[in-house]
């Protein structure tokens, strides 16, 4: 189950009580950023942060772990989405009830993550996608438009990084079922819906990146293979035959 935006202040605003919250931010050669992103959530939040390291070739390790994160350094490159499925199982198995992703490139607000605790406080979703469809390139917007059709998916910002997940969504993210996604999108929010996990969405500013390029939609060939290989994701039937959650889930 899915909805669209909630027009909520996303300004930020006192941490609602979810219970233990880990901030979880996959890097790969992002050292001019990733060290004032931690220093960000610690002192806004105050809560732990894990920075997935994967396969840089720059100081990004030592950087987040001098700004005083958990540093998880990966021996073989995953992508975005296998180091963001890493810190999913770190946060399962510490016992954490929620875990909030950010990219690690500036483009997501820390200031924003309370806007994204407060449906998990209230229980009114399960994941909470910070949303801001007007950063949208002409080929994302392509992208976005061809998904929504094939997936049936309401949700306006589908490749959108900056998501809260409680402890069912840790639970079946963090499963073998869930591996081997290439991108974090689509294919993670159709094995939600097959779940009936709760996804909304809440308005999120977000800033252009201020080093490099996005590594997705970068240009028109890689959003050419993105669609074909996350096409072929959604015609094997991913999320589809749609299941109520169980007591095992």
């Amino acid at each position: 189950m899915e909805s669209r935006i909630e027009r909520n202040d996303p300004a930020m605003s006192a941490p609602p009580d979810v219970g233990p919250v880990l901030a979880l931010i996959p890097a790969h050669d992002e050292a001019a950023t990733v060290g004032a992103i931690v220093g960000q959530i610690r002192r806004l939040w105050r809560c732990p942060v894990v920075v997935i390291d994967d396969c840089s070739t720059d100081a990004t390790a030592e950087v987040a772990r001098a700004a005083g994160a958990i540093v998880l350094p990966l021996t073989l490159q995953l992508g975005a989405w296998g180091a963001i499925q890493t810190g999913l199982r770190y946060a399962l198995r510490h016992g954490y009830r929620v875990a909030v992703t950010l990219d690690a490139d500036g483009q997501h607000e820390p200031a924003s993550i309370g806007a994204l605790l407060q449906p998990l406080h209230a229980e009114q979703a399960d994941v909470v996608i910070g949303a801001f469809p007007e950063r949208a390139s002409r080929a994302r917007r392509l992208a976005w438009r061809y998904f929504r059709l094939l997936t049936g998916l309401k949700l306006e910002d589908i490749t959108s990084g900056f998501r809260a997940y409680n402890h069912a969504a840790i639970a079946v993210l963090a499963a073998p079922e869930a591996s081997l996604l290439d991108y974090q999108d689509v294919g993670v929010l159709l094995i939600l819906r097959r779940k009936g996990l709760r996804t909304v969405e809440v308005p999120a500013p977000m800033q252009t990146r201020s080093v490099g390029a996005s590594r997705v939609f970068r240009s028109w060939w890689i959003v050419g293979i993105y669609m074909l290989q996350t096409s072929l994701l959604c015609l094997a039937r991913v999320g589809y035959n749609h299941q109520p959650p169980t007591a095992a889930d």
